[in-house]
């Protein structure tokens, strides 16, 4: 997706937004009970509408069926694309990291899957610098490290936010191939082992050895009925529901796998040793 596409669909809502008489941008955030940095930056291209944004959006625009269609349409299109990273974090870090906190607060499932890094609901401050700057030392873009780090920490209230289901597979070679010194390494693992047991978090690690159900290449993040896949240069966002099924339905037989419970805080306890 380019950051033109983002811009021409944001466009169209807030000609919506216009036409339906709502000529701030804040009082139509209020009026859909958003921040309102929300309502600009989804018009402005910054950030992607989620499929319940844009019910919503069409829901107080009072659009009709046709034109409602062809925009879920169109928000698959420009969703259903590679972003590049130099591209995303072209404005800086922290804002990648805004746009994660909003599609995860409005989520109700979270399923994440690493093979070479923690989940980022999961890091500490101090591991999520490290990964951050070498974001940064690859990518570029506006060496905002502290604010993204303060960004991320946020995203992480949704892990006590009720009625969420939070699932984290991650592979122990994440830990074994440190992105991080040692005792950084060490203060992110006793994190994850802290997590074992916690209301509505499930958390798994692929123990180095195990014969996966079909090679992995990429990590992925599945949030509600959106599919994150990450590789070295760019993120690819898939709606489709048959690819998304698959990565549900993969997902599933990598639980069947991974170390969970005290399986798991051996392994990672070996690991602090």
């Amino acid at each position: 997706m380019t950051f033109e596409q983002r811009a021409e669909f944001g466009e169209h809502l807030r000609n919506l937004r216009l036409q339906a008489g709502f000529h701030e941008a804040k009082v139509f955030a209020e009026h859909l009970g958003w921040n309102p940095p929300k309502v600009s930056k989804i018009e402005n291209g910054r950030q992607v509408a989620s499929d319940t944004d844009l019910d919503e959006w069409l829901a107080a625009t009072d659009v009709d069926e046709e034109t409602a269609e062809q925009l879920r349409a169109e928000l698959s299109a420009v969703r259903d694309e590679r972003i590049a990273w130099k591209q995303q974090v072209r404005a800086g870090h922290r804002a990648r990291q805004d746009e994660a906190l909003d599609l995860e607060s409005a989520a109700k499932s979270i399923r994440a899957v690493e093979l070479a890094v923690v989940p980022g609901l999961l890091q500490t401050a101090d591991y999520a610098r490290h990964v951050l700057l070498a974001s940064a030392s690859l990518h570029g873009g506006n060496q905002d490290i502290a604010d993204a780090v303060r960004a991320r920490m946020r995203r992480q209230q949704v892990l006590y936010e009720p009625g969420k289901s939070l699932e984290f597979i991650i592979a122990e070679a994440a830990l074994t191939h440190p992105i991080a010194p040692p005792e950084v390494m060490t203060g992110q693992i006793h994190r994850l082992i802290a997590t074992i047991g916690a209301p509505n978090l499930r958390l798994g690690v692929l123990p180095v050895g195990t014969q996966l159900p079909f090679p992995l290449v990429n990590g992925y993040w599945i949030v509600d009925r959106l599919v994150m896949v990450e590789t070295l240069t760019f993120e690819r966002r898939i709606t489709d529901p048959d690819e998304v099924q698959t990565y549900i339905d993969y997902t599933d037989r990598l639980w069947k796998v991974a170390a969970e419970g005290d399986d798991a805080r051996t392994i990672l306890t070996r690991l602090t040793g």
